[in-house]
């Protein structure tokens, strides 16, 4: 009998949030999961389904566009003060791009129009003149506690919103090489509670597995287990990672 608990992804919108392979990175758990032995439920939910936090272990929400994120914010908004009990439980949340601009406050079109978003972090996203785009390479704000594991994040960037975040948030690491959250204040994603948020798709964990092993982890320690990860042959993913980062550091 594996020591294990049984893991449940909630994948919210796939239908609608995936943008650059961002549903990559529940298979990534997935199969993070699988080489070691531990079971995973993924659970696809879209407008209107039913939708029980207390059974899910790690929720992701891909990246969108703003016609997407507007036709979406009507059904989030039923969902609020439940993903907002969760959060505050320490639920582990993974989003992506739209679906990072969507935990915040709003999001301010071009035209001035404030689309509301659940408000559950103190951010909020404006649009900007111009699209930020291209290979990102972000120096982690929560180092690796290994010096095997890489110390960066790598993914692709491709945005126009510019989001801010409130003095009470922390950013997930520091622009290397990119625009990040907005292209101005050298910060990148956010860290709040198990929340993560980025821009980086890509998709993301394949060429992060440290990262896809951090929400792992704490999925599980949520659940009481404390165990130790097992370790992983994680050659193909680190050459992944060292190719971005060669390519746009070198360069």
């Amino acid at each position: 009998m594996s020591k294990w608990p049984k893991l449940t992804i909630g994948h919210l919108y796939p239908d609608l949030l995936d943008l650059y392979g961002d549903r990559g990175n529940v298979l990534a758990l997935e199969a993070r999961c699988r080489w070691r032995g531990i079971e995973t439920e993924v659970q696809r939910l879209s407008l209107g389904d039913d939708l029980d936090l207390s059974q899910i272990d790690i929720l992701f929400l891909g990246g969108g566009s703003d016609r997407e994120q507007s036709i979406l914010v009507k059904d989030l908004k039923c969902r609020e003060e439940e993903l907002r009990r969760a959060v505050d439980e320490g639920l582990v949340v993974l989003s992506i791009c739209g679906g990072y601009q969507l935990l915040g406050k709003y999001y301010q079109t071009g035209g001035g129009e404030k689309i509301p978003g659940l408000g559950i972090l103190n951010l909020w996203t404006v649009a900007g003149s111009k699209r930020l785009i291209g290979n990102v390479v972000v120096e982690q704000n929560s180092p690796s506690l290994s010096e095997e594991k890489p110390q960066t994040l790598v993914g692709f960037e491709n945005h126009s919103g510019k989001t801010y975040l409130g003095p009470d948030l922390s950013v997930l690491g520091k622009i290397q090489h990119g625009f990040g959250n907005n292209g101005e204040d050298g910060g990148e994603g956010v860290r709040y509670r198990n929340v993560f948020g980025t821009y980086l798709h890509g998709p993301l964990l394949p060429k992060n597995p440290h990262l896809a092993d951090l929400l792992l982890q704490l999925a599980l320690e949520r659940r009481g287990y404390d165990h130790a990860l097992p370790l992983l042959d994680d050659q193909l993913e680190k050459r992944a990672h060292q190719a971005i980062l060669s390519r746009v550091l070198d360069a």
